[in-house]
């Protein structure tokens, strides 16, 4: 694959002629630089985008993707480099500038106004009026409620954000990219808080952009999703432009490897584990509205996946085993002795660890220092008499720190500083200063890039190896045949069927699931 911006075959996209005749892609953008303190976060950062067209930007976490986005947002100045939309040098000074000029984002982080409805959120700041300064309420529902249906999105326009479901959320915040009819529209990470239902929808809506001529830069650390939606693809590694071209020339093999840098290190599932003693076993448990009569086991160094699609029940009942949630009826036993429900404080004294779903909320002190939020699960240890001995505590933090590999200029900083894969890492160190027996992992992989995926698995298999157990939350299908030792599937807040080493295909998976 060449190493430049030329997408080799194929008819060109009719983007705009200059005055040779020669194509004009919709967005060019050649050796964008940009340093932070006189450390280079970026640089030769470049992209052809043309009308008409899914381009995938692909990079591990620390690439200079969110570098190159913020600056074609007009975010942050560039240092270096030239910008061009439709043949035309651009230099935008604010978001609310690449906007106007026709470049709109769909940002990773959600931010909604709760208490405003669908269709407030939708036109906010550029609400219509009647008479020039009156709000039309009315006219704002049925014109959010005409793109809504429009995209096919089922959420209705009228409710307020604080009452519809987070997947709706994220469809939300994609008609209100969508809502500027902008001629670029970037999409980071879009489906990080979508069940496979909103994925599917999205990706109808995103097909029907491209036919109206739309260009679209998606990034996504999701593989599978690149190669079904995308045209063409540029890779950004250590800060850089490695690689572009189109999809249909390369396998997933060839991007991981232009992703990390190396081929991949492949590791296999541990050892069988059919005379290993039971470490966790559940036995009829309900809630009594999400999940019922669910009964499995979890063994002695093993790793036991769970899939399904949203809804089905599946974090819910992990959340139950741990005791964040109630159980109506139902029982829980770890190690042969059963669990109180709805008492986390004792999962954790017996030794269970839970990896909440989304980090963030409530897996990281964000504003707290990588050592605090490490040391957090620890402090009884650290602090007999109720001081923190700092000595201690630094000793726990480094060991973690070197164990999990996380990447961090110092302990000291804060752990929002950090990209998405290292303070997934922190969580997992907090988790280990309990020395746990069993890991819950409730979507332990969301929103990072793939070499901290591939770290977070061998982990997961190392720590089975060693003596511990495993259960493990994965929307993603590719995903689960890689870290399981059995796979249990939901369906519908029952248990479908547990798969066997031998029976674990991401086929088998998504049809019981479905």
């Amino acid at each position: 694959m060449q190493a430049n911006d030329e997408i080799p075959g194929g008819s060109p996209v009719r983007d705009g002629s200059d005055v040779n005749g020669q194509t004009v892609p919709v967005l060019k953008v050649e050796s964008v630089a940009k340093s932070f303190g006189g450390v280079r976060a970026l640089r030769n950062g470049r992209l052809t985008l043309r009308s008409g067209t899914v381009h995938a930007l692909c990079g591990g976490n620390g690439a200079g993707k969110s570098t190159f986005l913020s600056i074609l947002m007009g975010l942050i100045p560039r240092d270096e480099g030239r910008i061009s939309l439709k043949g035309v040098d651009v230099h935008f000074a604010s978001a609310s500038e690449a906007l106007r000029h026709g470049v709109a984002m769909i940002t990773q982080e959600l931010s909604p106004v709760p208490e405003l409805t669908v269709a407030e959120n939708i036109y906010l700041g550029r609400e219509p009026r009647k008479f020039g300064y009156i709000v039309d309420f009315g006219r704002m529902v049925e014109d959010a409620a005409a793109l809504l249906k429009r995209l096919q999105f089922d959420v209705p326009a009228d409710a307020k954000m604080s009452e519809i479901t987070l997947a709706q959320c994220q469809l939300v915040e994609i008609a209100k990219a969508l809502s500027h009819e902008a001629d670029v529209v970037i999409m980071d990470e879009p489906t990080s808080a979508i069940g496979e239902h909103e994925v599917h929808v999205l990706f109808d809506a995103v097909k029907r952009l491209k036919q109206s001529g739309t260009a679209i830069v998606y990034v996504s650390h999701k593989l599978t999703e690149i190669f079904e939606i995308a045209d063409e693809y540029t890779v950004f590694r250590d800060g850089a432009f490695v690689e572009t071209g189109r999809i249909c020339d390369i396998d997933r093999h060839h991007l991981v490897r232009q992703i990390l840098g190396h081929e991949l290190n492949s590791s296999t599932l541990g050892e069988s584990t059919a005379g290993a003693d039971v470490a966790l076993a559940v036995d009829s448990l309900s809630d009594g509205e999400t999940f019922s009569d669910i009964t499995l086991q979890v063994k002695t160094g093993e790793v036991l996946g769970i899939y399904g699609l949203v809804g089905s029940g599946r974090t819910e009942f992990v959340e139950t085993v741990f005791g964040l949630r109630r159980a109506r009826s139902g029982s829980i036993k770890f190690l042969g002795e059963a669990l109180p429900a709805g008492v986390p404080k004792e999962s954790i004294r017996r030794g269970m660890a839970m990896v909440t779903e989304d980090r963030k909320v409530s897996g990281l002190v964000l504003c707290e220092s990588v050592g605090h939020n490490i040391s957090l699960s620890a402090l009884r240890k650290v602090s007999p008499w109720g001081f923190i001995r700092a000595k201690a505590e630094s000793g726990i933090v480094a060991a973690m720190v070197s164990k999990l590999r996380v990447k961090c200029a110092s302990p000291a900083i804060a752990v929002e500083n950090l990209s998405g894969g290292n303070q997934q890492k922190v969580v997992f160190a907090r988790c280990l200063t309990t020395n746990p027996k069993l890991l819950i992992c409730d979507e332990p992989t969301r929103g990072i890039d793939e070499g901290s995926k591939q770290e977070i698995y061998a982990f997961l298999r190392d720590f089975a190896a060693k003596g511990g157990s495993a259960l493990v939350v994965s929307s993603e299908a590719p995903e689960i045949p890689q870290v399981s030792d059995r796979v249990a599937i939901f369906r519908g807040g029952r248990l479908a069927r547990v798969l066997g080493t031998g029976e674990i295909s991401q086929e088998a998976i998504v049809n019981l699931a479905s």
